[in-house]
């Protein structure tokens, strides 16, 4: 699943940014928009399909809702790192 979400599609990239800044902070779509200087629409799109696959979860509820790495993801962080490797996003 990950390697789909990241190394197998244009927006790998994005996600990967969106993962590894999330990991560092929770933060909400305004401030991860801010961050990584793209578009709301982009990250919510992005957000929306990581929250989907279980990479990310939230608190918190509208504009201010909040988003996290989730246990899951956290346990598997090396395998996200290898993957961007082998897909020459790192």
């Amino acid at each position: 699943m990950l390697w789909w979400l990241i190394g197998g599609s244009r927006g790998g990239r994005n996600r990967l940014r969106i993962i590894r800044s999330l990991h560092e902070t929770p933060m909400n779509t305004n401030q991860l928009s801010n961050a990584l200087d793209l578009d709301y629409k982009t990250i919510q799109h992005h957000l929306e399909l990581l929250e989907e696959n279980d990479v990310l979860t939230t608190m918190g509820d509208d504009y201010g809702k909040t988003y996290f790495v989730t246990d899951r993801m956290e346990g598997n962080m090396d395998v996200l790192d290898e993957i961007a490797s082998k897909a020459d996003l790192s």
